[in-house]
């Protein structure tokens, strides 16, 4: 045993970062664990895992996105994004510090940090506070160093091939 909590990361450009993450809720549940999963970022309310997870016993699902995060560094919906993120991890926070939970799913926080929306700083802070007992789960596109050094796991996903780029529409139960 550590005295430090077993934290995996889920990164890269390819497909399947949140798919792994919540096999490790699935997995959890199977094991009577209490899990959470705070989405960043993303805004769909129409996904099968969200319509699955409430259904699993000992699991919460909070989500906390907004969608595509504006490019432009003056765009005025930023500031929305970034409040929406910050209530996110503060969410995270009172999470990770409850004793309530076995799992704790960070689900695109790597993306919300990469897209400037959190201070990386923050996050490391939060992570290092997280109870040994504790597993997290992080996922999103572009990990920053720092997270990955953090990481005992850190898993790349990288697409090899794409139905998406063949012209095949986003299908139930594969894409959403």
């Amino acid at each position: 045993m550590t005295d430090k909590p077993r934290i995996l990361i889920f990164t890269g450009p390819g497909k399947g970062k949140t798919t792994a993450a919540l096999g490790m809720v699935l997995r959890a549940s199977g094991h009577g664990l209490r899990s959470i999963i705070v989405q960043f970022l993303k805004s769909d309310k129409g996904s099968g895992e969200t319509a699955a997870l409430r259904h699993l016993p000992g699991v919460e699902f909070v989500r906390r996105g907004l969608g595509f995060v504006p490019k432009q560094p003056d765009d005025p919906q930023l500031a929305e994004h970034r409040r929406t993120a910050a209530e996110g991890l503060e969410l995270a926070r009172e999470a990770i510090l409850s004793d309530i939970y076995d799992l704790v799913v960070l689900d695109e926080i790597c993306g919300a940090v990469a897209s400037g929306l959190l201070e990386e700083e923050k996050v490391i802070e939060l992570l290092q506070r997280a109870p040994a007992r504790l597993r997290l789960a992080l996922t999103g596109r572009r990990a920053p160093a720092a997270l990955i050094e953090l990481a005992d796991t850190v898993t790349e996903m990288h697409c090899v091939k794409h139905g998406l780029q063949q012209g095949r529409t986003a299908q139930q139960g594969v894409e959403f």
